[in-house]
């Protein structure tokens, strides 16, 4: 299928995609945006992706021309392939909407959910799907991501409406009814901070949630990001619109992220978070915290193990460790999107090595990919005891990046500054692991978060930029006011130093002494490498 066919300009967007489908000979990461490029490939080689069609990257620089016009034809395809309507009243269509730059930018622009999901469309999802906890689920979830991404309302106060249903309560045991009072209550927050009325036209929505994802490709942490990594600003995002699928459906059912082999240590192994009725964006979001995948493997061995196969074939056809993102729908496995994993010094050396073992890439990629990683880029640095007594424990968190990193604790921007004025480094510690932090992230020893996952996209970037990377650790509490940062019954002074051990997951008080560790063995394993010639 061609994109005349579709009634959308070359230019402006690629073909419909679907499982089986093959590429497009004119399809490229620079016309459709990697995201989708990898999608497509994805569905080529036959792996369960949900249909999708995109709008091109070309379009960003005119977002003005991206009306319905343009993406209806596509659409109506869309509808075909997945056997739904969008905006039918009986059997509803809901659309993601996605972007994705030519090259990989992990978070820094935005996503929506749910859209088409309406007061006229949600009792047509409840009948389709017999599931009514899924239908106001993903009701309260649209209301608060529109909000925020769309209108322009601090996520903050659809948390506070969160809060105040689930009474402490981890929201994904609240019932149908409770969500049912959770998503009125949005939507009266929504009509309070805009004035308006939550939009009711299922047209409306996806119009409005194109032009938001457009739009964001200029936001503050985007810009930032192309910024710091010598980014083209002028390249643009597509825009992937796709069959929604359900990871919030109950049951076996769920959302998570991975990587085809251990992006810290390279261990041959995926390294999964995953989320049992949830959706994505609770992973990535870094609001969330999140499991391995050992209760994935224990209650539905059946979809982990078609999740492995699928992480092979993955690695076998891109011929690099992947960062890969799924939903399970009813135990049914969809693979929504897949990238080239950002990964330690390392792993990276790890990685290549053995996968030219492994017979999947030949010697010179794997010594071109380990140009440069001498002992100098390899020696890690450990922690040591002081004359034998082992540092008494603050608290754990998961590893997301390691290395050993101490600091003054920092909450904000002028606090980081103040470190910095004073040649003193610092450590960010937040609640949540978000991507508007990059900028500051960028300039700080570390990242500590209460919440979030080990592949939330801040600790993804995270990792990419070198820093030590700990989340998810419950029982750090942040008194930002009164510049204090506590664990568990513990506080600290203001001003106090830490240390955050990404080998460990342990988070000390004070700089801990550390001693530099040489990798012997992966050193020797280089020496063979570059030594041949054939």
């Amino acid at each position: 299928m061609n994109d005349a066919s579709m009634g959308i300009p070359a230019q402006g967007a690629a073909g419909l995609i679907v499982p089986g489908a093959p590429l497009a000979k004119a399809a490229s990461p620079e016309t459709m945006g990697f995201k989708a490029y990898n999608l497509a490939r994805m569905a080529a080689l036959g792996l369960n992706v949900p249909p999708a069609f995109v709008l091109g990257t070309s379009l960003c620089a005119h977002p003005e021309a991206v009306t319905p016009a343009l993406w209806r034809d596509a659409l109506t395809r869309l509808e075909a392939a997945a056997g739904l309507r969008f905006g039918d009243p009986r059997r509803p269509l809901l659309l993601s909407v996605r972007s994705g730059a030519p090259v990989s930018m992990p978070g820094m622009m935005e996503t929506l959910l749910n859209i088409g999901l309406t007061d006229a469309t949600l009792p047509g999802l409840i009948r389709s799907t017999g599931n009514p906890r899924l239908a106001w689920d993903a009701y309260r979830r649209l209301i608060a991501g529109y909000g925020e991404v769309v209108a322009g309302i601090e996520a903050a106060a659809f948390e506070a409406d969160l809060d105040q249903v689930r009474m402490g309560e981890d929201e994904r045991a609240l019932d149908f009814a409770a969500l049912r009072d959770l998503a009125q209550r949005h939507l009266e927050t929504y009509r309070r901070l805009t004035q308006e009325a939550f939009p009711q036209d299922a047209v409306a929505q996806l119009q409005a949630a194109i032009a938001a994802v457009f739009r964001s490709w200029s936001s503050a942490k985007a810009v930032a990001y192309r910024e710091m990594r010598g980014l083209s600003h002028g390249m643009g995002t597509a825009v992937t619109v796709q069959r929604m699928v359900f990871g919030n459906a109950g049951g076996l059912s769920g959302a998570g992220v991975g990587f085809t082999r251990n992006p810290s240590d390279g261990d041959p192994a995926p390294w999964v978070d995953f989320l049992f009725n949830a959706q994505g964006e609770d992973v990535v979001s870094g609001r969330r915290s999140a499991q391995g995948h050992d209760r994935l493997a224990a209650i539905a061995p059946r979809v982990w193990e078609e999740l492995v196969e699928a992480t092979k074939a993955l690695e076998r056809h891109f011929g690099d460790m992947q960062d890969f993102e799924f939903t399970v729908e009813d135990g049914k496995l969809f693979l929504l999107q897949t990238r080239e994993g950002k990964r330690t010094p390392q792993a990276a050396a790890r990685i290549a090595l053995d996968m030219a073992d492994e017979g999947l890439i030949d010697r010179d990629t794997a010594r071109s990919r380990t140009a440069g990683l001498d002992a100098a880029a390899l020696t890690t640095r450990v922690i040591v005891a002081e004359d034998g007594a082992a540092a008494a424990t603050l608290g754990h968190a998961a590893t997301a990046s390691s290395g050993v990193a101490s600091g003054v604790v920092a909450f904000n921007e002028e606090q980081v500054a103040a470190a910095e004025a004073a040649g003193k480094p610092a450590i960010l510690a937040r609640e949540n692991a978000e991507t508007h932090d990059v900028a500051l992230i960028d300039r700080v020893r570390g990242l500590l978060t209460r919440h979030g996952a080990r592949t939330s996209h801040a600790a993804v970037v995270a990792r990419q930029l070198g820093k030590v990377c700990l989340v998810g650790c419950e029982a750090m509490r942040i008194d930002e006011p009164g510049g204090r940062i506590g664990f568990g019954d513990e506080w600290l002074d203001p001003g106090a130093v830490i240390t955050l051990d990404g080998n460990s997951g342990r988070i000390f008080a004070g700089a801990s002494r550390t001693a530099e560790q040489v990798p012997t063995e992966l050193l020797r394993r280089l020496d063979l490498l570059h030594e041949r010639t054939g």
